[in-house]
Formats: structure tokens, C-alpha cells, sequence
């Protein structure tokens, strides 16, 4: 992970230096974020509000740049569970990262509420995210569909965020981290009390007995 975090600081200095490249680097570096890499998508969006609140003529290209680099990552990812599914727990550096459990749960609160919870699953952080979009492809949801409901929740976190950062810069850091412990705590809660429920269901079943009246 140290090779990472280097890259990551690489990126972070090369963009704050170069502005009129900086979407392309930004954007480029999300991508990675698609294959599971620890490109923090959060930091991204902090250094392009933050060059853009420095230089505002080039405000778009940077909320573009960056807005591709986060949509595409998504759509990577949904990419990797659709085509090579299990397969890619037989990677060990994906299966280190992601887990099956993980899989399980997000597929399980996905598959009964829909692609709503897409817009709902881009402000949960820790690899959520990825575990989301992969399940999507796993469970081989529609693509338009999953594309459609994506295009929207990236709009909408990604937007967020830039406008936090652009207009409050670096005093915004420390609330947004709160801020994503709590969104991350009511979705733990809310996997915990869909699988309490799923268990009481099951519990709660009578099994069927194996004779047959005459």
C-alpha cells in the first residue's frame, strides 16, 4: 500500500502544479479506483475544488475531468463482477480487499431495494462503493438501467462535494469525514437489520415434512 500512497501524493503535487493538465490527471487517476485500487475518490475531488476555487477559469474542465474519472471508475467496476464474476475472487490482491461476505451483504441490500440505493451507496466511503458497483455487475442488473441510476448518483455526490470543498476549502475536511463515519454506521446498521430479519424469517419457517399422505 505504500507504493499507493506514494502514487497518490505523486498525482496530488503533479496536478496542483500543472492546473491546465490537472483534469486529465485526476480523471486518470479515478479510473484506477474501477479496479479496486486505493485511490481515494474524496481527495480527488478535494484537489480539483480546490485548484478550481485557485483558478477559476478552469472550474468546468476540472469538474468534468473529474466527474468523468468518477462515472467511468463506477462503470469499470460494475464491468469486472458482470464479465468475470467469481473469477475474481481467484485474484488474491481483489479478494484481499473486497470480500465474498461483503459481496453478499451489499448484493443482498441491493437486490431488495433496487438501483435507488445506488444514489445512496455513492456518500458511503470504505470501499462500499466498489462493492456496490461490482454487485451490480455480479448480479447482472441492466447495464442502461445501472448507467442511468449511476450517471444520476454521481452527479449528485460528486457535485456535492466539489461545491463543499470549492466554497469552504480545507475547514470542510474534518466534517466530511464525520460526516462519512455516520453515513458508514447507518449502513452497517441497516445490513445488520436486514440480515436480523432475513434470519428471523428463515427461523420463523415451518419445514415441510417428507411424508406423503395416503
Amino acid at each position: 500500500m505504500d507504493f499507493f500512497a506514494e502514487y497518490i501524493q505523486i498525482v496530488q503535487d503533479y496536478a496542483m502544479a500543472n492546473v491546465e493538465i490537472a483534469p486529465f490527471i485526476i480523471g486518470g487517476a479515478l479510473l484506477f479506483a474501477g479496479f479496486n485500487l486505493p485511490v481515494p475518490e474524496d481527495l480527488m475531488i478535494f484537489i480539483s475544488a480546490i485548484l478550481a476555487s485557485k483558478n477559476p477559469d478552469y472550474l468546468v474542465p476540472l469538474y468534468c475531468g473529474l466527474f468523468a474519472g468518477a462515472y467511468f471508475s463506477d462503470l469499470i467496476a460494475y464491468a469486472l463482477g458482470r464479465f468475470l464474476g467469481p473469477k475474481l475472487f481467484q485474484i488474491k490482491f481483489f479478494a484481499n480487499m473486497v470480500t465474498q461476505e461483503r459481496l453478499d451483504q451489499v448484493a443482498g441490500y441491493f437486490n431488495k431495494y433496487g438501483m435507488g440505493v445506488l444514489i445512496v451507496g455513492r456518500f458511503i466511503p470504505f470501499g462500499v462503493r466498489n462493492a456496490l458497483f461490482i454487485s451490480s455487475g455480479l448480479s447482472k442488473s441492466s447495464f442502461p438501467k445501472f448507467a442511468f441510476a449511476d450517471f444520476v448518483a454521481t452527479i449528485i455526490s460528486v457535485s456535492t462535494y466539489f461545491y463543499l470543498y470549492y466554497n469552504f476549502g480545507e475547514s470542510m475536511i474534518a466534517i466530511v469525514k464525520k460526516g462519512n463515519v455516520v453515513i458508514f454506521s447507518i449502513f452497517i446498521l441497516a445490513i445488520l437489520g436486514f440480515w436480523v430479519k432475513k434470519r428471523e424469517k428463515k427461523d420463523h419457517e415451518v419445514p415441510q415434512s417428507d411424508d406423503n399422505p395416503q
